[in-house]
């Protein structure tokens, strides 16, 4: 089951890129400016960068903590945007 927050900020490309990037080196990514992914251990994450949102997609595996999948890319978004943070996610 897929789960989807749509995190209000202007800085959503930027934020996108930096995930990729610091979890590139140890997980198989794919990105540009406007959207990416990540193959992480607990699922796959999706992101799409908009005008005043990030849209981000997680389907977490079978047997997979949900709630502390959520929490892992929220803290490393939250990190990024150390100026805006804490970003709102409403997942859904």
């Amino acid at each position: 089951m897929a789960l989807t927050a749509h995190v209000p900020t202007a800085s959503a490309s930027r934020y996108l890129q930096q995930l990729c990037k610091h979890w590139g080196h140890k997980f198989e990514t794919d990105f540009d400016a406007r959207q990416g992914s990540i193959a992480f251990p607990m699922g796959p994450i999706r992101m799409a960068a908009g005008a005043d949102a990030l849209t981000v997609t997680i389907e977490p595996g079978e047997g997979t903590d949900v709630e502390r999948f959520k929490q892992v890319v929220a803290d490393h978004l939250d990190r990024f945007a150390f100026r805006e943070a804490p970003l709102t996610f409403d997942w859904r």
